[in-house]
């Protein structure tokens, strides 16, 4: 397949590039940072775009925090305008499929300022009319990521006696790897079927478990 990817050089975007090669597929990446790894890289802001290439698929794996980002509205600037522009680059090179990555408790309407900024781009992205649009909200993420996050880094730790407290409606919220969220996201991809589909812990884990598209499960 072709891909066009965004956040290439984040903790999901970098396994779902080095994952996707591995398997043979033809990514772009697209970001203001080059990854040194993709088959062609277009570097940028997303505020003004260029055209993209031609893809089957394009998946988007851009977030910060606000503390890493400095202000709300530079995280603003980020996990909701700089995705929809990249949502908007791909739906104009005739891209009919879009995957990204927000997190659970995701609702524009939220209390909490990162939940409805990630509920927000999602709804924006629902109204540009995808053929299909596949929405993952991983709760607690684990990996080895380049900046330092303290209290991440912490709730990693105890993610594995936190997690086996989390039943029923909670279970969404269970921490997951990273490398588990971009090969999801790689699985997804190959599903062709239209519509808007929301995934949480549960169905990530279903999809790593489904034999790939064209197998049979024995």
């Amino acid at each position: 397949m072709r891909l066009q990817l965004a956040g290439g050089t984040g903790l999901i975007g970098g396994k779902v590039l080095r994952l996707g090669l591995n398997d043979g597929h033809e990514i772009t990446t697209v970001g203001r940072r080059p990854t040194g790894m993709a088959s062609s890289e277009i570097v940028s802001g997303f505020d003004d775009l260029p055209r993209l290439p031609p893809a089957d698929i394009a998946i988007c794996a851009l977030g910060t925090t606000i503390r890493q980002a400095g202000s709300q509205a530079a995280f603003r600037a980020i996990d909701e305008e700089a995705v929809v522009s990249f949502a908007a680059a791909a739906k104009a090179a005739n891209v009919g499929h879009f995957l990204v990555v927000t997190a659970v408790g995701a609702n524009p309407d939220a209390s909490v300022f990162y939940s409805r900024v990630k509920g927000a781009a999602e709804q924006r992205l629902v109204e540009m009319g995808f053929k299909r649009l596949d929405i993952i909200r991983p709760g607690l993420l684990l990996g080895d990521r380049t900046e330092r996050r303290p209290i991440e880094a912490l709730l990693q730790r105890i993610a594995p006696a936190t997690d086996r407290l989390m039943h029923g409606k909670w279970r969404r919220y269970r921490s997951v790897q990273s490398a588990d969220v971009a090969q999801c996201m790689l699985g997804l991809a190959a599903d062709h079927e239209p519509g808007v589909y929301t995934h949480h812990f549960d169905d990530i884990m279903r999809v790593l478990q489904s034999p790939p598209q064209g197998q049979v499960a024995s």
